[in-house]
């Protein structure tokens, strides 16, 4: 009987370990391109690091868990998440953010108004949810299976959702007047302004645009974690951060293209080292990013 060489077994082993990793990696960098890409718009265009993203999402995330408990199927569920997400923006810029840039806050001063946000937005879900993780009632559907490549039914449509949304986002970008005033805004708000163009009503419609990412975000966030808390989303926000950072603050392709590059770079690290350590790669890549090229990959720069 022919056996292959000891070399040759130990790497077939690994290789099959890597291309494994390789679809984990695929299915968090679509969750995470869906959450950056909304946070990323956020900041760029309304000028707020907005820390308390990571909550919206989780509180999203429990409202598509409630009408998913109700009998509705998670994919109807996350559209209320996405709504949810963008009335919870909303209110955070009218309510809170806004009041503190009129007054002329520093930045870092709305830095931590949101993370006080944070712990408001957690705590009170929490309070409301109960301590408990739970899960979505849903069907992972066949496994798709290309030799050590495998995906469920469940995990291609997460990938093929955000794909959509990355298009949808390109083409607002692109292609629309809105978009065309985002831009503007984002670059000068002040010019913008005295050019026409409404810069209140924009900022207010991106609120409402990247809330429903952050909401869509949350609910498959809770699809691709199985279970989530609470809390659950902490973490995950140095994921975003990452992404962001790696890829540009303010650029919506930079975050894209960040959260593909952190998607991959934390599942294949995790098959190798221990999982648990796995956030800590996303946390070194963006020190790294921080201190050698502040702007990010794509960003310009200053």
């Amino acid at each position: 009987m022919h056996r292959l060489p000891t070399a040759a077994r130990k790497v077939e082993p690994s290789l099959s370990i890597f291309v494994s990793s390789l679809a984990f990696g695929l299915i968090t960098s679509a969750v995470l391109a869906l959450a950056s890409v909304g946070f990323t718009l956020q900041f760029a265009v309304t000028n707020v690091l907005n820390l308390a993203y990571g909550a919206v999402m989780t509180a999203a995330a429990f409202v598509a868990y409630s009408v998913n408990q109700a009998g509705v199927t998670i994919w109807i569920a996350a559209l209320a998440a996405a709504v949810v997400g963008s009335v919870l923006s909303v209110f955070l810029n009218r309510v809170v953010y806004t009041p503190f840039q009129r007054r002329k806050s520093t930045p870092i001063a709305l830095v931590i108004v949101a993370l006080g946000m944070t712990l408001i937005l957690e705590f009170g879900t929490q309070a409301i949810a109960g301590p408990t993780n739970v899960s979505y009632t849903m069907a992972q559907g066949p496994t798709l299976r290309v030799g050590s490549f495998a995906l469920s039914a469940a995990e291609v449509a997460i990938i093929g959702l955000s794909v959509v949304m990355m298009g949808l986002v390109h083409v607002l970008i692109r292609y629309t007047r809105l978009g065309k005033a985002m831009r503007a805004t984002a670059a000068n708000r002040d010019l913008a302004r005295n050019c026409g163009i409404r810069t209140d009503r924009v900022v207010t419609v991106t609120w409402v645009i990247t809330g429903a990412l952050c909401g869509l975000a949350g609910a498959v966030f809770g699809m691709n974690a199985g279970t989530f808390g609470a809390t659950s989303t902490d973490i995950f926000l140095v994921l975003i951060l990452a992404a962001v950072f790696l890829g540009g603050p303010g650029e919506p392709y930079g975050a894209m293209l960040g959260a593909l590059v952190i998607g991959m770079a934390t599942e294949v690290s995790a098959a190798f080292i221990q999982p648990d350590y796995k956030d800590v790669i996303a946390f070194v890549i963006l020190l790294t990013m921080l201190a050698v090229r502040p702007t990010g990959l794509l960003g310009a720069r200053a």
